[in-house]
């Protein structure tokens, strides 16, 4: 799991949802699906995840921890920030994408920027966000480091918020993969269970299922990360 963005990190909702911290658990199938391809794949993640909004705009960022043969394989990081001082659904946003891993010894940094368009409904039960972004690609050679990227970010909450189907898309170039076009998507879906009557509305427990889709992302044993995958997950979330 490379990113999980919050379907509430939206910057222009920011009069109406403050802040939000969660901390999720997923474990991972794809070594199971895919037998000894993916054998070098980490069968938990941990994930913290925070949005923080403000009257200049929001902030988010999440850290994913890989857990294999008992211990931490590696961390990834993301961290956003959108600036809006205008009555607007557009927001300016700058991005970092990076991190550690004890297999290849870092992931390749990135840095992006560009324009985020925002949208939710009267109740913001369906949120979506539309982002068009300039990418660095730091740790390619100078020929291939610049780069773009599309990014898109929905939530739908309904059931009277007992169900929420939220996730991302992001589709950018790269000229080091076959096609130069890489795809990562992970939708999810979460059953919030203190909405049910018969649980303690502090109780903010979440149960649910990932479906990570990529395409030239993942990295196999042979070491060519040219192939398309689905990899789900089971997973359990606190949000505070």
């Amino acid at each position: 799991m490379k990113k999980i963005i919050s379907s509430i990190a939206l910057a222009f909702v920011s009069l109406h949802l403050a802040a939000q911290l969660n901390v999720q658990m997923h474990h991972d199938f794809g070594n199971n699906i895919y037998g000894s391809e993916l054998s070098n794949r980490p069968h938990w993640t941990a994930t913290i995840e925070n949005f923080t909004a403000d009257k200049w705009g929001s902030t988010y960022f999440f850290v994913d921890g890989n857990f294999a043969d008992n211990k931490l394989e590696s961390v990834y990081t993301e961290f956003s920030r959108e600036l809006r001082f205008w009555e607007s659904p557009i927001a300016l946003h700058i991005e970092y994408n990076g991190g550690l891993s004890g297999i290849t010894g870092s992931y390749n940094d990135a840095y992006l920027t560009g324009a985020a368009w925002n949208w939710a409904n009267a109740d913001f039960s369906k949120t979506f966000s539309l982002q068009l972004l300039y990418k660095y690609l730091a740790n390619q050679v100078v020929e291939t480091n610049h780069s773009w990227q599309i990014t898109t970010v929905w939530g739908i909450h309904f059931g009277e918020g007992l169900y929420t189907f939220s996730g991302y898309a992001d589709l950018w170039h790269d000229n080091s993969v076959n096609g130069s076009l890489i795809l990562s998507s992970e939708p999810q879906f979460w059953v919030n269970l203190w909405q049910l009557d018969s649980v303690d509305d502090d109780c903010k427990l979440s149960v649910g299922a990932e479906m990570e889709i990529c395409n030239n992302l993942v990295w196999p044993t042979d070491g060519i990360n040219n192939r398309f995958y689905l990899i789900p997950t089971l997973a359990a979330k606190w949000t505070f």
